[in-house]
């Protein structure tokens, strides 16, 4: 395990959050339920029918965690009601509010929602659509965040470039082709991603297969616009673009490529332009250069849910896990 997840969980731990995990009827959960408790990593809510989940866990000791089977639950009705009252305009009836809320991924959000749970993890099970639909509808976007995307975070072994080989891979999970201005609201919330589960300073390179006009294209122009409207929103951040992978890491081709830049050869958060892009790139890397990647980690939802990879493994979920105690902590420090 790198220093990096070690960092994040002894974070979790010193002020411990409670977490949905809402897909409890699959044992990858259940095994990742019994690892966070024995760590003492977060409080735990189990979504799903009790005598499934108790059946997977014997031999397991997930005791310390709340079962809930969303069907049976006291407060059904509550919060169909509330669903209700929320979606009426976009013609949501009371019947369907409660066969919604019946979804596990739908009433763990809305636990979120009601303060009841501080995040929620899923996505061992559903797709990334299913995962953050309910999010969408129940708590929306964060305060002054126009868009909800998702981030890598990758851990280099042996890496002299990014933040003592960590970097963050965006969007790298979620929006297919964003336009330049939300290419410039990525960078934008990338950086405090960054700058709250890496705690270092991030250094923002806008990425293209051109540096600074090399070539001419739609697809260059994309990126030097992006990069324009994000320096025009956060001027203090310290962002460039557009710059090709390399002159973005490493200094002497940086100094080369893009002379007079602070950002060139320095970078730590690379924002593709688009998610073939983001896609392709975080999984070379892991495979390639044997990186750690952590992630889809969503980021521009009010309160934090993280998706996961249906391919995941029990320790993936607990990194995950982690990963959204430290964001919850954060945006309790930011109310």
């Amino acid at each position: 395990m790198s220093k990096f997840l070690d960092r994040i969980k002894e974070r979790a731990k010193q002020d411990k959050k409670t977490i949905v995990l809402a897909e409890g009827e699959d044992i990858r959960t259940i095994k990742a339920a019994d690892m966070i408790l024995k760590e003492g990593i977060a409080n735990l809510i189990i979504l799903g029918n009790e005598d499934k989940i108790k059946e997977l866990a014997v031999g397991l000791d997930i005791s310390a965690a709340k079962i809930i089977d969303p069907a049976k639950a006291d407060n059904l009705q509550d919060f169909a009601d509330k669903f209700y009252e929320m979606r009426k305009a976009k013609g949501m009836t009371p019947e369907k509010a409660l066969e919604t809320m019946k979804n596990p991924l739908y009433y763990g959000v809305m636990m979120v929602k009601l303060d009841m749970a501080d995040g929620q993890v899923a996505g061992a099970v559903n797709s990334t659509a299913n995962v953050l639909r309910p999010c969408l509808q129940i708590l929306k976007t964060a305060p002054g965040t126009k868009l909800v995307s998702a981030f890598f975070v990758m851990v280099v072994p042996d890496c002299e470039y990014g933040h003592n080989g960590t970097f963050i891979y965006a969007d790298s999970g979620l929006n297919e082709n964003p336009d330049a201005d939300a290419v410039s609201e990525i960078a934008i919330s990338s950086a405090a991603s960054f700058e709250s589960l890496v705690e270092a300073d991030p250094v923002i390179a806008m990425l293209s297969y051109s540096t600074y006009g090399s070539a001419k294209s739609e697809l260059v122009d994309k990126m030097q616009l992006a990069t324009k409207l994000a320096k025009e929103k956060r001027p203090d951040l310290k962002l460039d673009g557009e710059l090709q992978a390399d002159a973005a890491i490493i200094p002497a081709i940086g100094q080369s490529k893009a002379p007079g830049s602070e950002i060139a050869g320095h970078a730590n958060v690379l924002v593709f332009p688009d998610l073939n892009c983001g896609n392709i790139a975080y999984k070379l890397t892991q495979r390639l250069a044997k990186a750690e990647a952590y992630g889809p980690i969503t980021q521009g939802i009010a309160k934090p849910v993280n998706d996961l990879s249906r391919g995941c493994s029990a320790e993936d979920i607990v990194g995950v896990c982690a990963i959204t105690c430290v964001q919850a902590q954060a945006q309790a420090k930011n109310k």
